[in-house]
């Protein structure tokens, strides 16, 4: 896999902008098919960034009911939760 096809988007919320000033964290939803070698890579080269530790969750699907019928609203997926070295950072949004 091509270190451009493991990052998807970054995660862009309340918790994770919190988690990015205070404790240097960055949060991206990533492929499927990748580890955490593969998303340390990805960062590195995209971003000019060291990276300390890589921890990988895989979202459930959620589900909606109609009836006796189980239906999948939104497929799972997987995000990556990135700690930069000291005095790393990544700018998501420049200016802002």
């Amino acid at each position: 896999m091509h270190v451009y096809e493991v990052l998807k988007r970054p995660i862009v919320t309340e918790k994770t902008m919190i988690a990015t000033d205070e404790q240097n964290k960055v949060t991206f939803e990533v492929d499927m098919r990748a580890n955490k070698f593969q998303v340390k890579d990805a960062v590195e080269a995209a971003f000019d960034v060291d990276v300390t530790d890589v921890r990988i969750l895989v979202m459930p699907a959620k589900t909606m009911r109609r009836g006796k019928q189980i239906r999948i609203r939104q497929p799972k997926w997987k995000k990556a939760v990135v700690t930069l070295a000291p005095g790393d950072s990544i700018q998501l949004f420049e200016g802002v």
